[in-house]
This record gives structure tokens, C-alpha cells and sequence, in this order.
């Protein structure tokens, strides 16, 4: 039995597809699991669409926990790049001091909502009475 290295990447025949994965049988005779997540670049929706069995794929080996063998379509493919969100990209984009800016803006809006609504509560802006006002 060969020992499987993670980073490396090997050739498996596909002998089974659930709805979270497919398991992908290597060199050795050891299986291991591709994520549903680890298929395409893009969003998979049914693994079918896919993969069948009896295919032969090439996959990266990504873990290897306790016996169980993690492994990854998509980062096998050599023009892979690990994706990132638009909201993460667009974070990376921002400087500090946009960043610093923009937090401070969204403070001073929740301190004047939260401050309306406080004087909304006991009256209104002003209107304090006191009981000594009278005398």
C-alpha cells in the first residue's frame, strides 16, 4: 500500500458519488474523498452534473486525518486559484484609513439611531418634566 503525500497529485478512479462527495479510489488501492466543494471553481449544485462513476480524475491530496484522505478536483487543475469572495476582495482592496472612515461613519449612525430612540422614550427632546418646575 503506497502512503499518500499531501500537495501531491495523483490519478483515482471515481467508484462512488453521494450527495456531499464523490470517493475516488488511488493508486494502492486506498480511497479517498472529494468535497462536493472541492469539484469546480464554480458553485455545484448536484455533483452528477460533474462526475460519474468510473471516471478517472486527477486530484490533489489536501489532508490526510486519521485515515481518511481529503482531496480536490479544482486544485488540481494547474491554473487554479484559490477564490475569494467579491465582499473579501473588495475588503482587500480598501486602505486603512477608507476602512477606519467608513467604521466611524457606521458608529456615528447606530450613536444617533440609538440616541433618537433613548430621547423617543422619555419624551421627546427637551420636554423633561420635573416635578419641581411647579413650585
Amino acid at each position: 500500500m503506497s502512503s499518500v503525500v499531501v500537495g501531491s497529485i495523483v490519478e483515482g478512479k471515481i467508484t462512488g458519488i453521494t450527495h456531499f462527495g464523490a470517493f475516488v479510489e488511488l493508486a494502492g488501492g486506498q480511497t479517498g474523498l472529494v468535497h462536493i466543494s472541492e469539484v469546480a471553481d464554480t458553485y455545484v449544485k448536484d455533483i452528477k452534473d460533474y462526475l460519474k462513476e468510473n471516471d478517472v480524475v486527477k486530484v490533489k491530496v489536501i489532508t490526510v486525518e486519521n485515515g481518511k484522505i481529503g482531496l480536490s478536483i479544482k486544485q488540481a487543475d494547474p491554473n487554479y486559484r484559490p477564490d475569494r469572495s467579491r465582499v473579501h476582495r473588495r475588503a482587500a482592496q480598501q486602505s486603512f484609513e477608507d476602512k477606519l472612515s467608513r467604521f466611524l461613519k457606521e458608529s456615528d449612525e447606530r450613536q444617533a439611531d440609538l440616541k433618537r430612540s433613548m430621547e423617543s422614550k422619555r419624551g421627546g427632546r427637551g420636554t423633561r418634566y420635573s416635578r419641581f418646575d411647579d413650585m
